[in-house]
């Protein structure tokens, strides 16, 4: 059983939130299942500025990040420094596992992601090394299935945040490096960080009839200005890897992608092309994830009336 830290949580007139400065008082992590939980709440309640290096099948980009808290809200920041111009910029709070439901709340992440995980990856701790001029811990993270991809985490001792991550695919082999180069001195931020609320998940016509065991569907946002009203998006989780899925009809004039298996990066995706009362529809599996579950979860859409369970 995990044993996790007592956590305080504060509500003030607008948002409940977690005071990250009991992060200081909190005894060291004993077992690597704890230290991945930490870096979770680290990665919250940290303000830093850094340099990373990114290594994948599509080549080595660099880039700067930046994570600050305004207000209990927190902004991370990246941008790649070579190649072409590329920003990324996330405002948000910390968030829970899954939706809220009659049955009570959903556990606030991560304490929640890090006790479901469990459940489904093997987690050892490997020898000390030193990244980005940094003692770290290294995490060995395997699945339990042939349903995910592994990891390989590295953290930083001293604030458990993450200094770089490798990502194994299913047959053991090495797909991507992220690893950070440069850390300026992290500053543990003195108040409180916003915890997402809870809320009923959105209505559909479709859901998936199929996914590995595990995965949940995220409460995130994931409406995009990329892609109008008729896109149909959800994002399912085991709470270390995803699965995104787009639903779009298909209209004459418009764009639409070729059935079968794509590389997109280090992400692979399942297209397919399905009629559903007659209508063209488009479906799209992507995540970084064995093939053969991509296809599994493309080919197994239903189309009928959602609950809000």
């Amino acid at each position: 059983m995990l044993s996790l830290p007592a956590v305080a949580l504060a509500e003030d007139s607008d948002a409940e939130r977690f005071d990250c400065r009991q992060l200081a008082d909190w005894e060291a992590p004993d077992s690597a299942l704890a230290w991945f939980e930490r870096s979770l709440w680290a990665s919250h309640c940290h303000v830093f500025n850094a340099r990373a290096v990114r290594i994948g099948i599509d080549g080595v980009r660099t880039l700067a990040l930046s994570h600050d808290i305004q207000d209990g809200v927190e902004r991370e920041v990246a941008r790649f420094l070579d190649g072409p111009p590329v920003f990324f910029e996330r405002r948000g709070r910390i968030g829970r596992l899954g939706w809220s439901d009659d049955e009570g709340e959903t556990p606030v992440s991560p304490a929640g992601i890090a006790a479901h995980i469990d459940r489904y990856y093997r987690f050892a701790l490997g020898a000390d090394e030193r990244i980005a001029n940094r003692s770290a811990v290294r995490l060995d993270i395997e699945p339990l299935d042939g349903m995910r991809f592994g990891q390989r985490l590295w953290l930083d001792v001293n604030t458990a945040l993450p200094l770089k991550r490798e990502l194994i695919d299913d047959r053991g082999r090495v797909v991507e490096t992220f690893q950070l180069t440069e850390l300026q001195p992290p500053r543990l931020y003195e108040g409180g960080v916003n915890l997402d609320t809870g809320r009923a998940p959105p209505r559909q016509p479709w859901r998936p009839g199929w996914l590995p065991e595990g995965f949940i569907d995220q409460p995130v946002d994931t409406r995009s200005e990329r892609h109008d009203a008729s896109v149909g998006h959800r994002i399912y989780s085991d709470g270390l890897s995803s699965i995104s899925l787009f639903v779009e009809p298909l209209e004459e004039g418009r764009p639409r992608l070729i059935p079968g298996l794509h590389r997109l990066g280090i992400s692979l995706a399942v297209v397919r092309h399905v009629a559903v009362e007659g209508r063209p529809v488009q479906v799209v599996a992507m995540g970084e994830l064995p093939p053969r579950v991509l296809v599994e979860v493309a080919e197994n859409l239903t189309w009928a009336p959602p609950t809000n369970g």
